[in-house]
């Protein structure tokens, strides 16, 4: 049965119907609210907006649900690949097993950049931030494919796999130039994450030894961070697809929306808190007091999330890789140490429960990037590589949705009202 709402404006009452998704949640389709009424709505930050049906992610704040295509992201992160993960993200069906094959062998084919991208690598600066180089080469990339604008949709499968591979290689690049160290090639006997080490941490003529910990923990992270509904990186993506600009340009953008602190860069600032606490020769208690009694400026990063009201479901998946990978690798890290306190006086405490402020999944990924050697200027970095799939999802689905238009929000006005042109002599 269909559902309606209705509203009163000035007297007069506007009926709207409504759209129920496959969970239950239901929205006010607004769509012809400012024909019938001359109003619009006021969303700032878009947080009661939805901008669009999508059937890619699903996520229940208030009881903590994460689910990809409709598969609980616990299952997922103990049976799956980040790379399984991929192609069920942007095809809606987890692979066979010729269906992973294929789709490994492309991204095999298309893992090298070409060899003049290596000039392009060469104009930046070694102060480059990674992001800054990641964002202009994934542009820079296409360039070299001419077909991605003309053939979008028939090589859609080529482009898709090309990006995956290719911004792994991209940061690999990077983050060797950064370092002043020669370029690491692909190899076509490794598999994506190890691959995307080897390129990292190899030399010429030696390879660098590939802990499987290591590379599971840093795959999990991967698929983890794959894809999570409309935030502001994918929403970006999306607005950039929906003037028909291509694959390459629409994830360009959504990398420089994911660099801001307040999202992509939250673990970053996580490990820079656990390093001030470290450095005050604090176990992170009298930080926890100071952040209660507001007696300064701290900020406890890595705690509570704007979508997830109890528990980051991600958080306990990584909290429990993370004491794996530490204790496997042998290595002893205070701030880890300083990590656990936090949460463990955190979660035992009512003022952060009554606020609901509990591990988010940035308060670990930072650890264990940080005890793989991953630098923290990287760690954006791995964020876009991880949820390319989603964001090439989030593309594809707007490419195939015949009903959909470009992007164009509305405004309220707060400026000045008509006013006359005054002469330079009379200002």
């Amino acid at each position: 049965m269909n559902r309606t709402v209705e509203l009163n404006i000035d007297g007069k009452p506007v009926e709207l119907p409504t759209v129920v998704g496959s969970e239950g949640e239901v929205g006010i389709d607004i769509a012809t609210l400012r024909n019938k009424t001359g109003c619009i709505t006021l969303d700032p930050g878009y947080g009661n907006t939805g901008a669009c049906k999508s059937a890619i992610t699903f996520i229940d704040g208030e009881q903590g649900i994460l689910r990809y295509r409709g598969y609980d992201i616990a299952e997922l992160a103990e049976k799956s690949t980040f790379i399984e993960t991929a192609y069920l993200l942007i095809y809606g069906e987890l692979p066979t097993r010729p269906e992973l094959a294929a789709f490994s062998d492309l991204l095999t084919e298309n893992q090298m950049l070409h060899e003049d991208m290596r000039h392009l690598f060469d104009g930046f600066p070694p102060t480059a931030h990674p992001m800054a180089i990641l964002s202009a080469m994934i542009n820079a990339a296409s360039s070299y494919h001419p077909n991605i604008i003309s053939k979008r949709e028939e090589r859609f499968p080529w482009h898709a796999a090309r990006l995956i591979s290719q911004v792994r290689t991209i940061a690999a690049y990077s983050y060797r130039k950064a370092h002043g160290l020669p370029t690491i090639y692909p190899k076509t006997t490794l598999k994506y994450t190890a691959n995307f080490l080897h390129m990292m941490f190899s030399h010429p003529g030696e390879d660098c030894d590939l802990k499987p910990e290591v590379v599971k923990a840093l795959d999990l992270i991967f698929l983890l961070h794959a894809d999570h509904e409309q935030n502001c990186s994918t929403s970006t993506v999306r607005m950039v697809a929906s003037s028909r600009a291509n694959l390459f340009a629409s994830a360009s953008a959504g990398v420089c929306a994911l660099w801001g602190p307040l999202h992509g860069g939250a673990n970053q600032a996580v490990l820079e808190m656990l390093e001030e606490i470290h450095a005050d020769g604090d176990d992170g208690t009298k930080f926890l007091n100071q952040v209660k009694n507001k007696t300064t400026n701290r900020r406890l990063m890595g705690f509570g999330h704007r979508v997830y009201k109890n528990f980051d479901p991600r958080a306990v998946i990584i909290k429990q890789q993370c004491d794996k990978v530490l204790s496997q690798l042998h290595k002893s890290d205070p701030l880890l140490d300083i990590a656990k306190k936090l949460e463990e006086i955190a979660l035992h405490d009512d003022y952060f429960i009554a606020r609901k402020l509990y591990p988010n999944v940035d308060f670990y990924s930072g650890i264990i990037m940080r005890a793989i050697g991953i630098p923290m200027d990287m760690f954006t970095v791995m964020f876009a590589i991880g949820r390319m799939p989603g964001w090439i999802a989030n593309y594809k689905e707007v490419m195939e949705d015949t009903d959909s238009r470009i992007c164009r929000p509305r405004q309220i006005y707060t400026g000045s009202t008509l006013r006359s042109y005054t002469p330079m002599e009379s200002r």
